[in-house]
């Protein structure tokens, strides 16, 4: 990637100069299509994580954030905190080419490239391929998981296809996607820097959680029962709810056992907290109600959601993080923080990143590792006890993230480039 790499660092100096100077009549348009759901901090982190990239990489630019229809106001307003001028639109755009609202209409026909931002899949690809139907304007992907065959014709004509982990970059390439440019390229959310410094700081005080001397813990189920969150319809999913219930108990022990020793081998406490909506029932029954008593006094289990900004801005505090969530960790990461992974199949080939980013010793399966009850407790106990090793081995993986981001950005910033000239 490297040539390609010096190429798209000398076209966005020269686009930067050109801007500047008046060599072209206006500055580039990205149109950023991200934003799918608002009951996960993760999903959330997605969207500003990206914004962060292209306002480092490609300063100048103007993006205008076209998002699903269930971006609520609080989470806009949290965007907005982070990116003042950000332009938000909604709507979609129907078979005969006209949209379902005027501001989207505007931005659409005023873009020069529409980027998919990170995701579980190609979320929005009936918004992409319509785009490129009705416009004939190019477009790139940038971050996703490989999901199915469905849109592979699609994907094959991106300028470019960067997939957030190598297992599923060599699936797409199995299952015959074909587009110019397909690499590995980091999960949006390793970026996310939102904050919300005052509601963190009165959160741990209220507490008793001092900065560097907690670890926070997260799990989940299988299936993420969206059917029990207010407000969303969701039908109830009976063979999922088989499933988290044959599960629960199973993906559960270990982290327990590396909550009760943690308590019990070092001076630090540990705080439950949930990356979505379902997730704090979860860590009640599954880890605090099932703790010994002389752990569960030194464990605080968050009883509320919170937002990533408030979330992050925690994280940061925090001597790292471990459990069986993905976009937390990748948080923390990302803002120099250890984290620990368990993956199970049905959270697809995601938590494989951590190998490509040179993390596998802090990448469990639950599926696969046998040995789990004994590695897990032991791997989380020696960032515990050694924070300047676990600091180190961070701060190594976080350098990798941002040489990825560094290449995968430039090529976005070539591709724009390619677009206004």
């Amino acid at each position: 990637m490297k040539g390609r790499h010096f190429l798209a660092c000398t076209l966005g100096l020269s686009l930067a100069k050109a801007v500047q100077a008046g060599g072209v009549n206006r500055v580039p348009r990205i149109l950023l299509r991200s934003s799918w759901q608002c009951v996960n901090i993760g999903d959330i982190a997605h969207t500003p994580g990206v914004l962060a990239l292209i306002e480092q990489h490609i300063p100048g630019c103007e993006v205008v954030l076209w998002a699903s229809s269930n971006l609520t106001a609080e989470v806009a307003d949290m965007e907005h905190k982070r990116f003042p001028n950000l332009k938000i639109v909604k709507g979609s755009i129907r078979d005969d080419g006209s949209t379902s609202s005027p501001e989207l209409a505007s931005a659409i026909a005023e873009s020069d490239f529409l980027l998919h931002g990170s995701g579980p899949s190609l979320v929005a690809a009936k918004d992409v391929a319509a785009y490129v139907k009705h416009t004939g304007k190019p477009f790139g992907v940038y971050g996703i998981t490989y999901a199915s065959e469905q849109w592979n014709d699609l994907l094959s004509r991106a300028e470019f296809v960067f997939f957030r982990d190598t297992v599923s970059l060599q699936y797409a390439i199995d299952h015959g996607v074909h587009a110019p440019i397909m690499e590995f390229g980091p999960d949006g959310a390793f970026a996310c820097d939102l904050r919300n410094n005052e509601k963190a700081i009165q959160f741990l005080d209220h507490n008793d959680l001092v900065d560097g001397e907690f670890l926070c813990c997260l799990s989940r189920l299988r299936h993420t029962p969206y059917w029990t969150i207010p407000g969303r319809n969701n039908r109830v999913r009976p063979e999922f709810e088989v499933r988290n219930n044959r599960m629960k108990e199973h993906d559960h022990v270990a982290i327990r056992e590396t909550i009760v020793r943690v308590v019990r081998e070092t001076d630090l406490k540990v705080l439950l907290c949930p990356e979505d909506m379902t997730q704090m029932s979860v860590g009640k029954e599954m880890l605090y109600d099932q703790l010994p008593d002389d752990v569960k006094s030194r464990v605080v289990w968050r009883k509320d959601f919170w937002l990533t900004d408030e979330a992050l801005s925690v994280y940061v505090r925090s001597a790292g993080l471990f459990g069986s969530e993905m976009h937390s960790p990748i948080m923390a990461i990302g803002n120099g923080i250890p984290a620990v992974v368990c993956r199970f199949k049905e959270q697809t080939s995601k938590g494989f990143m951590w190998n490509d980013i040179g993390l596998g010793e802090w990448l469990f399966d639950l599926d696969e590792d046998n040995d789990i009850q004994e590695r897990l407790p032991a791997t989380v106990l020696a960032i515990a006890k050694n924070p300047e090793s676990a600091k180190a081995k961070t701060l190594d993986a976080l350098t990798r993230v941002k040489q990825f981001q560094k290449e995968t950005m430039g090529v976005v910033r070539e591709h724009i480039t390619k677009s206004v000239n």
